[in-house]
């Protein structure tokens, strides 16, 4: 069966050919971690991402140039720790699967693991779309204006492909992979992990995971009005970027404090984020608002929540009739449950495994130090303030990267 190349762009190729090429070494010798050729390739393309057409186009794109911008990346290795007689090699061949509901998270994966060194395929979706197509543009872009070198370099050990769902393919990239990456959800990756990878090999999963925040009560009217409407924008960005579907996305909103306290700083935060969503022009898809009615009157028969609120067609507020009833699937853009809690010390007997990110808003940082303690690894691996949701790092999920993307060699004599 054959793969489109969609990075670096070319002409159909049979998986096996593929793995091949791949596997050989390339044009100038292996890489290495924190490879200069990789990194000029890198900053090129973060440049081509931060271009104020692309920005003001896809907004995320921003985000993801920021991160790989040259002075990031130089942060992000300087965290691998070389020291002692331990050394640091890539770790070779990595498969990535990325999930078609949030386009660029590819990027991410694939970049930390070409700065780690490695030789990567990734499985771009054949229904990703708008930003994905703009990130393959800007790789493509990029490629055409660095050295010959380092262009030589791309060539023979990245590639971006298309394919249909074939077990001939993902079979034979998963035991030619050192690593296999999996995004996407539980049922992503029970179905990659049919496919036997090579005894030393292993999977590197991000399955099905949750997110919430939480607002302080006394946070909130501390606040200047300028804060408060920051928090609504910061809280949209997290939202709608990607229709709440994002596994750091919150899909509720507790608020810690007095009963009056939490009703009036929620009213007042709903209509802030109302006005933004007017502000911003948002779309919701008629389809969209369907899901989101669906969703709210399904959670109240099911006796989850006691009051229902639509602001048009864009905010839905569900109001829980307890906060320990907590849904955690996706029910539609723009769906947030509600509750209030006395302290986020009430909040630690609700948190589960695959609650990944809480964002926050009014907290002091020993609050959320003392909450994290509290927590003790049950759950939730990131606690990041409003807008900083989506905002990618080294460490997700729990996992240190860079490190995941490679391989300590210990040498004594």
């Amino acid at each position: 069966m054959s793969l489109t190349q969609r990075f670096p762009a070319g002409p159909s190729v049979e998986v096996g050919a593929l793995v091949d090429q791949l596997r050989a070494e390339p044009p100038g010798g292996r890489l290495r971690v924190g490879d200069p050729r990789i990194v000029e390739f890198v900053t090129k393309f973060a440049r081509k991402l931060l271009a104020p057409a692309t920005a003001r186009r896809f907004p995320e794109l921003a985000s993801l140039g920021f991160f790989l911008r040259k002075g990031e990346i130089a942060k992000a290795l300087s965290t691998l720790d070389t020291s002692g007689s331990a050394l640091r090699f890539p770790r070779g061949l990595v498969f990535h699967v990325p999930p078609a509901n949030v386009d660029t998270i590819f990027v991410y994966s694939w970049a930390l693991s070409a700065l780690a060194g490695n030789h990567n395929v990734v499985r771009v979706s054949s229904r990703s779309a708008g930003a994905a197509e703009a990130v393959l543009e800007a790789l493509n872009a990029a490629l055409s204006e660095v050295d010959a070198s380092v262009a030589e370099a791309i060539t023979a050990t990245q590639r971006m492909v298309t394919y249909d769902r074939s077990d001939e393919v993902s079979g034979a990239l998963s035991l030619a992979a050192d690593l296999r990456v999996i995004w996407g959800g539980d049922g992503s990756v029970a179905a990659l992990r049919k496919y036997p990878l090579a005894p030393h090999a292993r999977d590197l999963t991000f399955p099905d995971r949750s997110s919430f925040a939480v607002a302080s009560v006394a946070g909130w009217q501390r606040a200047s009005a300028e804060e408060r409407r920051a928090a609504a924008e910061g809280f949209y960005n997290d939202s709608y970027w990607f229709d709440q579907a994002a596994c750091s996305s919150p899909r509720a909103v507790f608020w810690v404090g007095d009963e009056p306290g939490a009703q009036a700083a929620g009213s007042e935060f709903r209509a802030l984020l109302a006005a933004v969503l007017e502000t911003k022009q948002h779309v919701t898809e008629p389809a969209m608002a369907v899901q989101k009615r669906v969703s709210a009157y399904g959670a109240a028969v099911d006796g989850l929540v006691k009051e229902i609120a639509f602001q048009g067609n864009g905010l839905a507020t569900l109001e829980l009739t307890d906060p320990a009833v907590l849904p955690r699937e996706w029910l539609g853009a723009g769906t947030f449950a509600n509750a209030r809690v006395s302290s986020l010390s009430d909040l630690v007997p609700i948190v589960l495994r695959k609650d990944q990110t809480v964002s926050q808003f009014g907290f002091t940082a020993e609050e959320l130090t003392a909450f994290a303690h509290e927590l003790a690894g049950r759950g939730v691996d990131r606690i990041v303030p409003f807008g900083s949701a989506l905002t990618f790092s080294a460490v997700w999920d729990g996992y240190d990267l860079l490190s995941e993307f490679s391989r300590l060699v210990t040498v004594q004599a």
